[in-house]
């Protein structure tokens, strides 16, 4: 399962060719017409431009990336949304992935349909389509809290390793028991959730480690490509188990801490307070680098991400893009879209000011987009 041979999916991405829309947010229902390697929205703010966005991330992990918001989903006055992305079936083989997804939220319910047949994990959608998405979010990667890093982090090996996935769940599993035993004092238990713990954690060092040494040096080369600032930029790993060594040493400095983690009731070392920093030439670049560095930090992040994930896969991911050249200069804005990784589609959202006709090619659609509905 080591992240640096990769988790090869042999089933090719297919772009969407169209995407319905029923009750979600301010977009109107409606079919719309996605063939094309590269969709333009063009709007104002608050008309649906990253509403859309959002939808095809939806049909790509079940979930929004504007966090745990099912039900602030649905239009006002409606208890359900639904979403339909579809693919065309160019081929008569049967390792194409889809032909059409289907999401469903109704009340507290999600059911997710690949062709007709429901799915039971939201992990399998990873196997479809996996997006990147580009937001004004991904600035906390660069200069917001650990947990804000370590989720980076720990998407960008889950895309390329479905195991990596289920591992990060074992542990987290383990934690929560392992919490709620602490915050009753069930001695009884803990020797047993603290081996669980300690060999769960361990395979997840093993792996961040691993994302460590193949991503960062990737990441800087990208970097360094778009901010020309002359200094290698890198993200270190930096375990909260570093100096315990084998899982031996961590079961008996869990028992070592068992009183004072009684006592707060809760897991005080673990991965799950790993954390991640970038830096440049022995310091933490967070500390000293400039917003315009920071945001083109974050980035450079998704790029790599995307990047990444065709080296580890050889699959191209989709591209979602949301307002991301509106605070780069014009040099940057050029540098950033000569290292733009291939992509199986790319959605990218403009403001009507901006220069988006310099951005055309000849697949391109262009959408405009006012109060949900979309013309061309």
């Amino acid at each position: 399962m080591a992240l640096g041979r990769g988790f090869v999916i042999k089933a090719p991405i297919m772009p969407f060719d169209s995407i319905r829309f029923h009750s979600f947010r301010n977009l109107v229902d409606n079919e719309v017409n996605v063939e094309a390697n590269r969709i333009f929205l063009v709007g104002e703010n608050g008309q649906g431009k990253t509403n859309f966005l959002e939808a095809l991330y939806y049909l790509s992990y079940g979930s929004s990336f504007r966090g745990p918001v099912d039900a602030c989903i649905a239009r006002e006055g409606s208890s359900e949304f639904a979403l339909v992305g579809k693919a065309k079936i160019k081929s008569n083989t049967r390792d194409m992935p889809f032909e059409e997804l289907r999401i469903m939220w109704k009340g507290k319910t999600k059911e997710i349909k690949r062709d007709g047949k429901i799915l039971k994990d939201r992990k399998e959608l990873v196997d479809l389509n996996p997006a990147v998405v580009y937001c004004h979010e991904d600035f906390d990667f660069a200069s917001g809290e650990p947990e804000r890093r370590r989720f980076f982090f720990d998407q960008t090996a889950g895309l390329v390793s479905a195991g990596y996935i289920d591992l990060l769940r074992d542990y987290r599993r383990i934690l929560k028991q392992r919490n709620a035993a602490l915050k009753e004092a069930r001695i009884s238990i803990l020797d047993l959730l603290d081996e669980q713990l300690a060999g769960k954690g361990v395979e997840l060092r093993f792996e961040r480690s691993a994302l460590e040494r193949n991503f960062a040096y990737y990441f800087a080369e990208v970097y360094e490509s778009v901010s020309h600032l002359g200094k290698a930029v890198r993200p270190v790993y930096m375990p909260s188990w570093k100096s315990e060594k084998s899982i031996v040493e961590i079961i008996a400095n869990l028992a070592n801490k068992r009183q004072d983690e009684i006592s707060f009731g809760t897991t005080l070392s673990g991965p799950h307070r790993d954390r991640w920093a970038f830096i440049c030439e022995g310091e933490n670049f967070a500390t000293f680098a400039s917003t315009g560095q920071l945001r083109l930090l974050s980035l450079a992040l998704r790029t790599a991400q995307a990047g990444y994930y065709t080296r580890c896969t050889s699959r191209l991911p989709i591209l979602l893009l949301d307002d991301v050249l509106l605070e780069l200069d014009l040099g940057r804005k050029k540098r950033f879209l000569d290292v733009l990784p291939s992509a199986s589609q790319s959605f990218f959202t403009f403001l009507p000011g901006e220069p988006w006709v310099d951005y055309r090619n000849e697949d391109t659609l262009v959408y405009h987009v006012t109060n949900g509905r979309f013309s061309d």
